[in-house]
């Protein structure tokens, strides 16, 4: 495919949508999200500490982490310096001490220690932004209440000409406008695989790009 600039209109978002997201999910089957979890508690607890932290770090500190705090109760009454260490290598650890053990506290004292299942009462809990729960609801319940936008959702789409904001709050709205309710969820796990194995920030793949045509921007020029 040719990588040169495009200069021709290129097709409004709804129409293009659709077949970047086909495309990019069989390019991607195995799209999904990268933090190791195996119930909402521990998936919450993986997404707080993966705040200025990479997934790969995060992963080789929670066996350790849910082994000894399995349960809300476990993080509410936690001794801080213990868990501290633990979590020392995701950096932040003191702020993230206190969001885990204040996250324990609130879904004890508000929700019998589970994990709700609204983004209103997720983000009434301790540490948990609107990102944090669209990840947990969306990954964990199979509910898609909104789309996470992490660097590489906001690089990609605006290089993808779905939107034109750089508020993370706003680049969701539009998202939330264009992309099917059904793919909300998924539609992150899609860009963050392509921005590392292809769209990258610095050298981007266009020749081998299987969403080269569907671009407005090929060879990596941001909107």
């Amino acid at each position: 495919m040719s990588t040169k600039r495009r200069t021709a209109r290129v097709a409004p978002a709804r129409e293009r949508i659709g077949p970047i997201v086909a495309r990019l999910t069989a390019r991607y089957p195995e799209a999904r999200c990268s933090l190791g979890f195996g119930s909402p508690l521990e998936l919450l607890v993986a997404t707080i500490l993966s705040a200025q932290c990479t997934d790969e770090r995060v992963n080789m500190v929670t066996p350790t982490l849910f082994r000894r705090y399995p349960t809300a109760r476990d993080y509410a009454d936690a001794n801080p310096e213990a868990l501290a260490d633990i979590i020392r290598t995701t950096g932040f650890f003191r702020n993230k001490t206190k969001a885990l053990i204040g996250m324990g506290q609130a879904l004890c004292e508000r929700h019998g220690g589970a994990v709700p299942r609204s983004m209103a009462e997720l983000t009434a809990v301790p540490g948990v932004g609107r990102k944090t729960a669209n990840v947990v609801l969306g990954n964990a319940f199979g509910i898609d209440e909104g789309v996470v936008v992490d660097t590489h959702v906001k690089r990609l789409t605006h290089r993808l000409g779905l939107t034109r904001q750089t508020d993370p709050v706003k680049i969701e709205r539009d998202l939330m406008a264009v992309v099917p309710r059904s793919q909300w969820t998924l539609f992150p796990h899609l860009m963050i695989h392509h921005g590392r194995a292809i769209c990258q920030a610095r050298k981007p793949k266009c020749e081998i790009c299987p969403v080269n045509d569907l671009c407005p921007v090929p060879g990596g020029r941001t909107t």
